[in-house]
């Protein structure tokens, strides 16, 4: 059956619009639809400031920016040295972008900026990105004998109000996944809430960025321009307190779970709040691949989220790029990204989902335990820099 387009990615952020950057110097024909029709809208200073998330990146990431030539106009501060503690333990880790023979361990970056970027980037090589098109279902049709291939996906989707559909190969599916037709993913609730805001400090970042682990959660800090990002984890109800604190409170709340690596906290701006889920897709459909968002969405701790949703698009970009148009639509064609993504995704999962339950437990012996694993790990510089390097780029890093 003929199909509209070979490959339509459903989330035009900045994991859909990497892999359409990617692919763009394919022969593949390429669809987005972003269901957000602000790209133009909120590009001044002041739409900007209404979403603050900044974005941790790592080296590797930066490495594939460059590759899709959309590093140079970003603005981001290096992450040169990162030091981990835990609230009334000894031992600590620092690692340094000297000793992992990198320019920087990572960068923080405002999302928004980010999406903009990578957006107008994917716009201005494709012909066919679709602002403001929400995707709401999908079918398999023309499906051949024995069912295990099919010919083409029905992607059903509103835009301006108007509903409409078009005909794929394949879809990508990278951001959300609530959509019909798609298997529902598998959750799992942290019972704690992220706080963000931008803080100033009294004594300068040095590039340095900070993940402390307390009874309630980590609690991150990022150096972000002349400032510090925060994402500090908290049980809801102690979060939409601090979320409302005035900013003396709040400051004086931050200072008694840091402490005093960065001398007093001057102010806090930006704050939000969200749950915590871990999020993971199921097996796809054949003629469906999740990436990003849609494939997973992990707890903040380390910073992990992006990166890996990043290395997902740029694989499977040099996958597909090997593919006739017409064996898109045969799913074992496909099985080659999943079984070569699985390691870094199924690592990186279970690291962020089990730091989050070592360090959130008070149990004094496991506490002892933690404080000379990180001894060790702190003094190890071979141990070290082999976590280090699995951060930057990933667990096949």
């Amino acid at each position: 059956m003929a199909a509209d387009t070979d490959i339509a990615i459903i989330g035009g952020g900045p994991v859909g619009a990497a892999l359409a950057l990617a692919l763009s110097t394919s022969d593949l024909r390429i669809t987005v639809l972003e269901a957000r029709a602000e790209r133009n809208e909120c590009a001044t200073p002041a739409e900007r400031a209404r979403d603050p998330r900044p974005i941790a990146l790592s080296h590797g990431s930066r490495l594939l920016l460059e590759r899709l030539n959309t590093w140079a106009g970003l603005h981001a501060t290096p992450i040169n040295n990162v030091h981990v503690s835990q609230r009334g333990g000894f031992g600590r880790v620092a690692m340094s972008a000297a000793d992992a023979d990198v320019p920087a361990l990572g960068y923080v970056i405002d999302y928004k900026e980010l999406f903009l970027t990578l957006a107008a980037a994917a716009n201005a090589m494709s012909s066919d990105y679709r602002e403001g098109a929400r995707a709401t279902s999908l079918t398999r049709i023309g499906a051949s004998e024995g069912g295990s291939e099919c010919d083409v996906q029905r992607i059903d989707y509103t835009r301006d109000g108007v509903s409409a559909s078009l005909t794929a190969r394949l879809v990508v599916v990278a951001d959300g996944g609530d959509i019909e037709g798609l298997a529902p993913p598998k959750t799992k609730a942290y019972a704690q809430h992220a706080l963000t805001a931008r803080v100033s400090t009294s004594l300068p970042h040095n590039h340095v960025a900070y993940e402390r682990f307390t009874q309630d959660g980590p609690l991150a800090l990022l150096p972000f321009e002349n400032e510090m990002a925060l994402v500090w984890t908290l049980p809801p109800a102690r979060a939409e307190k601090l979320l409302d604190a005035d900013p003396a409170t709040f400051c004086v709340a931050l200072r008694e779970a840091f402490g005093s690596r960065l001398g007093e906290f001057n102010s806090v701006t930006q704050r939000a709040c969200y749950p915590l889920n871990l999020r993971y897709a199921v097996n796809s459909a054949p003629g469906v691949i999740t990436i990003g968002n849609a494939a997973q969405t992990l707890h903040p701790v380390a910073g992990q989220g992006f990166n890996l949703g990043l290395r997902d698009a740029w694989e499977l970009a040099q996958i597909l790029r090997g593919i006739a148009p017409q064996a898109l639509t045969n799913h074992e064609a496909l099985s080659h990204f999943r079984a070569a993504r699985r390691m870094d995704r199924s690592a990186t999962l279970a690291a962020t989902h089990g730091l989050v339950h070592l360090f959130s437990n008070d149990f004094l012996p496991l506490h002892a335990a933690r404080s000379v694993g990180m001894t060790l790990l702190g003094s190890i510089e071979p141990l070290r820099n082999f976590v280090a390097r699995r951060m930057i780029f990933g667990a096949r890093g």
